[in-house]
């Protein structure tokens, strides 16, 4: 029987739950998300006697890490908040069968493919944070400094021309930084010229050469906070968010789940704003889309409880006091187009994040289907780890770029 409404899947629940049935909920937080979810979960809850969801809040690199593993055991939690979108789509509940697909198709259209994979393309998560790149910038740097702010259409070189001129008329530590990840530097690199896809569709490295080259002379001439990236072994994520709160970076490209972050940890110290996604020497000016999802696993005793549960925080409803309690932009249609007024938020949170979702139109198809490639894990990885050789100087850049295709190469076999 194929369930087309919440309100129906309630009712089916509540009225067969004749003992506690447990689901678990494996979830990160970027800032109070679990926590949030947590509280909207006592609602369904309080709808569905019997049925018990356990947040179960782990750090992120438990969900890049440690769930992958516990999946291919079978020993995975009930369902969870995930990044690596397409690339654990073999263990994700189809939910076709048990919500009204036509609802999820007219909403949450656009990220829908993210979480499909091969022959696997039916219905499986929820799009709970849509995400996009783009650079903070201190502009309060700016003003003592005496430097004007590049404006719109502004470069990759505009940029690094200023923020130099103001670190060196401030003492900054450093002009600009991006963070240690494969995804944060591909929005930048696609603007360079990066395909990130062959002819056939497959993952390719081809044109990511001039970034690559770019990146590495910003790194030696300390244009880039070169620490970020060289006192980091293999893929390891880090960031650059403290330096910038600490007023140490005039430039920082990371993306829009680090305005709560912000927002709280700046105040009053120096005024902040979003500038989007710089320009590269193509003409484009393509930040990277992404986020995170929920999604229920296979494995699951319970498939019809769990997929209640996603979409009991699919509604329209529950899915807007979400976004504005986590101060995350909304990948829900409907949502999007009657506007979120985030909670808890400074004047310059919200402008930021009003500026992260306006940029959204200036994403490169290229990034759209990068985000959803179901092998980018791997991509993003290679992309960490050789760039960062090449930045420490165990390897050229031409040297980086035939690794990282030969890295691919056997990234590509071992998956098939």
């Amino acid at each position: 029987m194929k369930l087309l409404t919440t309100t129906a899947i309630l009712t089916g629940l509540a009225a067969g739950a004749a003992s506690a049935q447990e689901i678990r909920f494996q979830c990160y937080s970027d800032g109070n998300e679990c926590e949030v979810y947590d509280d909207l979960l006592t609602q369904f809850e309080e709808q569905n006697e019997g049925v018990d969801v356990v947040v179960d809040v782990v750090p992120y690199q438990a969900i890049l890490e440690n769930l992958p593993v516990q999946l291919a055991s079978g020993n995975g939690p009930d369902m969870a908040k995930i990044t690596d979108l397409g690339g654990l789509n073999e263990y994700y509940l189809d939910l076709t069968d048990y919500v009204d697909t036509a609802y999820y198709e007219d909403n949450f259209g656009n990220t829908l493919d993210w979480y499909r994979a091969g022959d696997r393309q039916g219905l499986y998560g929820l799009h709970t944070q849509l995400t996009i790149t783009g650079a903070f910038v201190n502009a309060t740097l700016f003003e003592q400094a005496g430097v004007e702010m590049p404006g719109e259409g502004a470069t990759w070189d505009d940029w690094a021309e200023a923020t130099t001129a103001v670190a060196e008329a401030t003492d900054a530590t450093y002009p600009m930084a991006i963070d240690r990840s494969g995804h944060r530097v591909a929005g930048p690199a696609i603007s360079y010229g990066a395909e990130y896809f062959d002819d056939e569709g497959n993952g390719s490295f081809d044109g990511f050469a001039p970034f690559a080259e770019q990146f590495v002379a910003w790194n030696e001439d300390g244009t880039m906070a070169r620490d970020v990236w060289a006192s980091q072994g293999g893929a390891t994520y880090a960031d650059a968010a403290q330096e910038f709160i600490n007023g140490e970076v005039v430039l920082y490209y990371s993306g829009s789940w680090q305005v709560a972050r912000m927002d709280e940890q700046i105040g009053d110290f120096f005024d902040w704003q979003v500038i989007g996604s710089p320009c590269g020497p193509t003409g484009v000016c393509s930040a990277m889309p992404g986020g995170a999802g929920i999604v229920g696993f296979e494995q699951t005793e319970h498939p019809e409880i769990v997929a209640s549960v996603i979409d009991f925080l699919a509604q329209q409803d529950i899915y807007a006091e979400a976004a504005a309690r986590t101060r995350n932009l909304p990948a829900h249609a409907g949502v999007a187009s009657q506007g979120v007024e985030f909670e808890d938020s400074s004047e310059a949170a919200q402008a930021a994040l009003n500026a992260f979702g306006s940029d959204l139109e200036n994403v490169s198809p290229v990034a759209f289907a990068y985000q959803g490639y179901a092998g980018n894990r791997a991509m993003f990885g290679i992309t960490v780890e050789r760039l960062s050789q090449a930045i420490v100087g165990e390897l050229s850049v031409d040297e980086a770029m035939t690794r990282m295709s030969e890295d691919l190469a056997t990234a590509t076999e071992e998956a098939q």
